[in-house]
């Protein structure tokens, strides 16, 4: 099993930081508040992808927390749609190089419903996308 993940920090609870491995299957890609799709697609490039093909995994699975939009009053940080729906891409198109395109998504959070519904919109049409690629 391999964990990788991207959040606000510093901010509760207060672990996740880079040093965090485990028996090195942990992946944490800590971004400061106010941080952008520049920043946070810099972080999967360069942690989280290269972590993934490395390890091969036979199914992915995205916990999909949406409370990193722009909007959104718990967080500080700036992403967009567009910033989803380019991850949710990125993600599916290791999924197609590694574990025959298996891919689950589940919602986990998001609470600027303007913002949660344009960012789970671009999810699921990067998802539905790469689905049809396989249908």
């Amino acid at each position: 099993m391999l964990f990788a993940s991207t959040h606000q920090m510093p901010l509760y609870p207060g672990t996740g930081a880079r040093a965090e491995t485990g028996v090195g299957n942990i992946f944490n890609a800590p971004l400061a508040p106010m941080t952008g799709g520049r920043e946070m697609r810099s972080a999967y490039e360069g942690i989280v992808f290269p972590a993934l093909r490395d390890f091969q995994p036979e199914l992915l699975m995205i916990s999909a927390g949406f409370d990193a939009h722009a909007a959104d009053p718990l967080a500080n940080l700036n992403w967009t749609e567009a910033d989803f729906g380019w991850v949710t891409a990125e993600i599916c198109s290791i999924a197609a190089e590694c574990c025959d395109g298996r891919v689950v998504s589940t919602l986990e959070g998001g609470y600027d419903l303007d913002g949660l519904a344009g960012s789970v919109a671009a999810h699921l049409d990067a998802l539905i996308a790469h689905t049809e690629a396989y249908a």
